[in-house]
């Protein structure tokens, strides 16, 4: 892999992380549009578990979860930052460095990390599809892998 390979995939990584810690909505949405095409997706692969504990109640099985198109996808991105950031307990946080699966693959590991002390909550690794000109296609999401 080349210097300038490492660099554009580690600042994919962080400008990735940083959507989701973005606390002015119009700052997030330019993120969102310079990250994400405008029909990109997000597949979330392994839903909450207090989804599929109600889906299993129903005998339903559990399908992946997808966000399509930039609006669902601000709209997720938004609720995230309620939820987990804009309290200020936690803040997400590379994983590591996102490496290069093959060709427009990219995998990427991210931590929701407590501010108080830095200790590690949550995280998930995403795969990312890339575009012509490194946007988001396609992210299937796997929460609680890292």
């Amino acid at each position: 892999m080349s210097n300038h390979d490492e660099m554009s995939l580690t600042r994919l990584a962080d400008d990735y992380v940083a959507l989701w810690n973005e606390p002015d909505p119009a700052a997030r949405r330019d993120r969102l549009q310079h990250l994400w095409t405008e029909d990109g997706a997000q597949v979330l692969v392994n839903p909450p578990q207090e989804a599929r504990e109600s889906l299993a109640r129903l005998a339903v099985s559990i399908p992946s979860v997808e966000i399509r198109g930039r609006d669902a996808m601000e709209r997720r991105v938004s609720a995230a930052y309620e939820l987990f950031v804009a309290s200020g307990e936690h803040r997400f946080a590379p994983g590591g460095p996102a490496v290069r699966l093959a060709g427009n693959l990219i995998g990427l590991a991210w931590l929701m990390v407590t501010t108080k002390d830095e200790s590690v909550a949550g995280g998930g690794y995403d795969v990312l599809v890339l575009d012509g000109e490194n946007r988001i296609r396609w992210d299937h999401q796997y929460v609680g892998i890292s």
